[in-house]
Parts: C-alpha cells; sequence; structure tokens
C-alpha cells in the first residue's frame, strides 16, 4: 500500500509555500496588529486566487471538491507562515458543515453561501459552545452559532461582538450576544449533533496541522539564529547542548506528522475511528508545538521572548493552540476511553486490521 501523498499534492503544497513565505512575512503580520480589523482584504484575495478557498468547497458549488485530506498539507503551511486569515477554519470547519445541511432550508443555504465562499466573496465562521470565543466574527458575512443541541446562522446585524484580548496579536476572538428569536434554525436533535461533533473534528485537525507548520518554522529560525550568534568565537548552534535541544523537537515533529496525516485520512473518509485518530494526532501535534516554542527560546536566550524578536509571532500561536477546539485534558479523555475499552484492537499486530 502506498501511504505517501501524492506528486500533485506535494507540488501544490510547494507552491503555496513558497507565495505564503514572500507574501507573509513577519513585518506584513506586525503591520496588520496595528490595523484595525487585524485582517488584509488583499491577501485574501491573493488567496482566492490561488484557489484556496475554493479547495473543500463542492464542484458543484463552484468549488474544486477536495477533502480535509488534500487540504491538510496547506493548513500545515497556512501554520509555517502564522497565517493571519481564517482560511483554514473556512475551509474544513465551516465549508463541510454547510455542505452538510439538509432539507429545503439548508439546500437554499448552500447554493447562497457555498459559491460565495469559493469566490473569496464570504466568510462564514463557526462558534461552538466547545470554544468560549468565536474566532473572526468582525469580518464574518455570517456566523453558525451552536444553542444546545440546535445550530442556527446569524447574518451581521443579528449579532453584536465583543473583542477577547489574546496572547497571540493576530488571533481575533470574540464574545457573541445574540438571540435565537433573530436567527435561523438550520438544525436540531441528533442532526446538529453530528454537525458538531463534525465541526470540532475538524476545528481540531486543522489546529494540529497548523502547530506542526509552526514547530517547523520556530526550528528553522532558530537554526538560522544559533548559525549567526557566536560565542567563544564559534557559532553557538555548533555547542552539542544546542543541537540537542533542536534535536529533540526535530524527532517529535517527524513522529507527529503521523497521526496528524492519519486524522486527516479518517476524517475525509468518515471513520468510525475519526474521533480518537483526530485527539491523537491534536495532542501530538501541539505538544511537539510547546516544546518547540520552549526549547527555541532557550537557544535565543532572553532575547527570545521580548516583542522585537519574530520568534515571539509563532511561539504565541503554538500556545493558544493548545486548548483550542477542545482543551488538552478533553482530547485525553477520548484517547484514554478508546485504549482502555474493552476488547479495543491496538499494538503493531491490530495496525492494517480494518
Amino acid at each position: 500500500m502506498n501511504f505517501t501523498f501524492t506528486e500533485d499534492q506535494l507540488l501544490f503544497q510547494e507552491s503555496v509555500r513558497d507565495f505564503l513565505v514572500n507574501e507573509v512575512t513577519a513585518e506584513s503580520i506586525r503591520a496588520l496588529w496595528e490595523a484595525d480589523t487585524g485582517r488584509s482584504d488583499a491577501l485574501w484575495q491573493q488567496l482566492t486566487e490561488l484557489g484556496l478557498t475554493a479547495m473543500t468547497v463542492p464542484e458543484a458549488m463552484g468549488g474544486l471538491g477536495m477533502t480535509a485530506l488534500d487540504f491538510i498539507l496547506i493548513a500545515q503551511e497556512c501554520g509555517y507562515v502564522a497565517l493571519p486569515a481564517p482560511l483554514v477554519h473556512i475551509a474544513l470547519v465551516a465549508v463541510p458543515l454547510l455542505d452538510q445541511l439538509s432539507g429545503d432550508s439548508g439546500e437554499a443555504i448552500k447554493q447562497q453561501w457555498l459559491p460565495a465562499i469559493a469566490e473569496g466573496r464570504a466568510k462564514v465562521m463557526v462558534g461552538l459552545e466547545q470554544n468560549t470565543f468565536v474566532e473572526d466574527a468582525h469580518t464574518a458575512d455570517l456566523l453558525i452559532l451552536q444553542k444546545g443541541q440546535a445550530l442556527y446562522a446569524l447574518t451581521p446585524e443579528q449579532f453584536s461582538y465583543t473583542l477577547n484580548e489574546s496572547v497571540d496579536p493576530s488571533r481575533k476572538l470574540y464574545s457573541i450576544s445574540w438571540q435565537t428569536s433573530d436567527a435561523k434554525l438550520i438544525a436540531e436533535g441528533g442532526q446538529a449533533q453530528c454537525l458538531i461533533d463534525g465541526a470540532i473534528n475538524r476545528g481540531a485537525l486543522g489546529v494540529a496541522a497548523e502547530a506542526l507548520g509552526l514547530s517547523q518554522r520556530m526550528v528553522d529560525m532558530t537554526v538560522s539564529y544559533t548559525a549567526d550568534r557566536q560565542q567563544f568565537g564559534k557559532p553557538i548552534g555548533s555547542f552539542q547542548a544546542v543541537k540537542h535541544l533542536m534535536a529533540n523537537v526535530a524527532v517529535k515533529l517527524e513522529f507527529a506528522k503521523t497521526p496528524v496525516y492519519k486524522a486527516a485520512y479518517a476524517v475525509a473518509e468518515q471513520l468510525s475511528s475519526a474521533n480518537v485518530n483526530v485527539s491523537h494526532a491534536k495532542l501530538a501535534a501541539t505538544e511537539v508545538a510547546q516544546l518547540a516554542a520552549r526549547n527555541t527560546m532557550q537557544s535565543h536566550g532572553a532575547m527570545g521572548y521580548t516583542w522585537e524578536v519574530d520568534l515571539q509571532i509563532f511561539m504565541k500561536k503554538a500556545w493558544v493552540y493548545n486548548n483550542a477546539w477542545g482543551v488538552v485534558a478533553w482530547h485525553q479523555g477520548r484517547v484514554s476511553d478508546f485504549v482502555f475499552a474493552d476488547q479495543t484492537a491496538i499494538g503493531a499486530g491490530s495496525t492494517f486490521v480494518a
């Protein structure tokens, strides 16, 4: 069996990486911190022109009809540059949720919003009770919010929002004030719960993929820094203690990639193991991101924590992602419930058993 990504997937990842590294710089991110919305319409238009906003939108709705497995490498690159835009949220959370709506009202919403997302004309954000605050509500054209076991759709005039300051200035989180009487009910009961469960998994998967990119970026920045910084007439990167700090991250990073890619496959194929696969991926990826933040800051010395050093952009995003889309204990609970359940098939002998 071939478990690798296709040549086309890897080539597309490379082209997106080249674009993002050139366009999304530390300087441009810092500039957006001072902007009113913290977001760039010009950057969003560029992402649209690359086809990224259309990737997971069904072909019948003007999109490319790709899956979470196709998008996971792109999400990783978004993490690598700490992308200050809600692309991963929309592609992995909002679009699949909209696409799974049923009935006449659901079909009408899909027809209205999915083509607009694909064309870059609309942003749809999802707020669940699992997360206290809603991302990018201030620029959303439509919010999908959970109230108990029901989901509602709201346009901007139907809600108000209050900014909640985050340790990561690029992360725009809002508390939402709204009334169910003003909103449109789009799903309830079992159907809504199924959509909510799927959205939680996809949100956690997106965070896990971005955490991989963040970890790699912090390592790359630190390797470059320690090659230039000298002590005792030698680059500090040549010292064994510093090498070990980076090697420890690199090893964990490689081991974290497999569960993230497996989770993307499980979500795309709607496997029964998707819950535990996603939680495993989230735990592994955010753990290595935390280690990367700690070790790279140590390698930079005391200045690694300062506002002037670009490393802080990526460290802070790694910190806030640790408990986004499910706190650590919640994901650990899902994994432990699976591992300790009766008749659970685990171990090498069960790896390739369907």
